[in-house]
């Protein structure tokens, strides 16, 4: 009986050592393992799901790639990033150690949160070579103001525009007074997705960081002070424009394909998107019409990067980091911005691409509805530190919806 307990006692023991030091092997090896251990596996992907056009970009290019070069198959699961979170903070406490989620598309406070939980999996991303060879580490070093530490991988880069149809609008407004100029002057042309919707939440950080001053006193951290004297001002735009708005402000598009769908439809004259080719795409897919275009307001356009990050209990965290190295790959990086495919801006340093690969994306036709790369620069500014945003999306909830 005693050789039975002792046995039972050292596979006990055994079994839990060889769980517990996995992902620390997987961070040991280098990459080549790491390609040879996914070999032959599924990565299971879990993403926002709300654009038919990315999904289908990681549907077909994604998962075809994957499969040819590394056998590896890919299953994208929609699912919102405040959603796959907390069920990570669920099996957490639960003591899950195996899960069924292996690589997230995630950022801002969502990133922020898990990081804080320990829900994820790192510092994994200066273990790909596609990061350190294309990537500035610094332009990636922070989301939303808070360190990435190298647990997040960073695939793509956007910035807010407005759409709009030259056939109805011939002018854009220039500035925010001009913006609600035109609201007042076309009641019922104009509103936004309801924040948490990514869009939506852009758009009430532009109003914020326009109608209190700017983006730069907000820059250095959280500062619930200067939150509390700036954000009636933001909210107090919104509420005074809600009569004008689609519906009447009593109710918002869920998402921003329902705000597309609107603009298709000629339901409301402006739209807007987090990537500037946006438009260009639906026009390529005859969504929008030919003249449809993007602008920017003089108080800027706040741009932002996606990343990808691996949970805590990823049960293929090595399949995970092939598909994070793969997406960060100049050839990935390509053909996601390709406005036919998704149009969604590079995150790599293009500087440092071969004369060849240089020429490939100098040479992407990103149409007449795009605005150009200088315009887009100067509009340029910062994203906010997610703490702010997180107020603003519970006092948006309160205030304008009246929740």
């Amino acid at each position: 009986m005693r050789v039975i307990f002792f046995l039972s006692l050292f596979l006990a023991l055994t079994a839990g050592c060889s769980e517990a030091p996995q992902e620390e092997s997987v961070l040991r090896q280098d990459y080549a393992s790491l390609e040879n251990l996914a070999r032959g596996t599924e990565v299971r992907w879990h993403m926002w799901g709300g654009s038919a056009q990315i999904n289908q970009w990681v549907d077909t290019y994604v998962a075809g790639e994957m499969k040819r070069l590394y056998d590896i198959s890919v299953t994208r699961v929609p699912m919102d990033a405040p959603v796959f979170v907390n069920k990570l903070l669920t099996e957490k406490a639960a003591g899950k150690n195996t899960g069924t989620m292996d690589l997230l598309w995630i950022n801002g406070e969502n990133f922020k949160n898990a990081m804080q939980a320990g829900v994820l999996f790192g510092p994994f991303a200066d273990r790909l070579p596609n990061f350190t060879a294309w990537y500035d580490p610094q332009k990636s070093a922070h989301d939303f103001g808070f360190p990435v530490n190298g647990f997040e991988a960073p695939y793509g880069r956007a910035q807010f525009v407005f759409e709009y149809d030259t056939e109805r609008t011939p002018v854009p407004p220039a500035t925010l007074a001009e913006l609600a100029d035109w609201i007042r002057a076309n009641p019922g042309r104009f509103t936004y997705p309801q924040p948490p919707d990514f869009t939506g939440s852009a758009f009430l950080r532009q109003i914020f960081y326009a109608t209190t001053g700017g983006h730069e006193q907000y820059m250095d951290g959280f500062n619930p002070d200067l939150y509390a004297k700036n954000a009636p001002l933001a909210f107090a735009w919104l509420s005074e424009l809600g009569p004008y708005l689609w519906q009447e402000g009593r109710t918002y598009p869920k998402d921003a394909a329902a705000l597309d769908t609107l603009f298709a439809r000629g339901e409301i004259d402006m739209a807007m998107s987090y990537h500037p080719a946006h438009a260009q795409m639906k026009i390529l897919e005859k969504t929008y019409p030919d003249t449809a275009k993007t602008f920017v307001l003089a108080e800027g356009a706040i741009f932002n990067t996606h990343f990808t990050a691996i949970p805590f209990n990823a049960p293929n965290k090595a399949g995970a980091m092939v598909l994070a190295n793969f997406l960060m790959s100049p050839e990935a990086q390509l053909s996601k911005f390709k406005p036919e495919n998704w149009g969604d801006l590079p995150a790599l340093e293009i500087a440092k691409l071969d004369e060849e690969k240089r020429r490939a994306f100098d040479a992407v036709d990103l149409g007449a509805a795009t605005l150009g790369a200088d315009a887009l620069s100067a509009a340029a500014v910062p994203e906010i530190a997610s703490e702010y945003l997180e107020l603003l999306e519970r006092d948006w909830d309160k205030i304008i919806l009246g929740h």
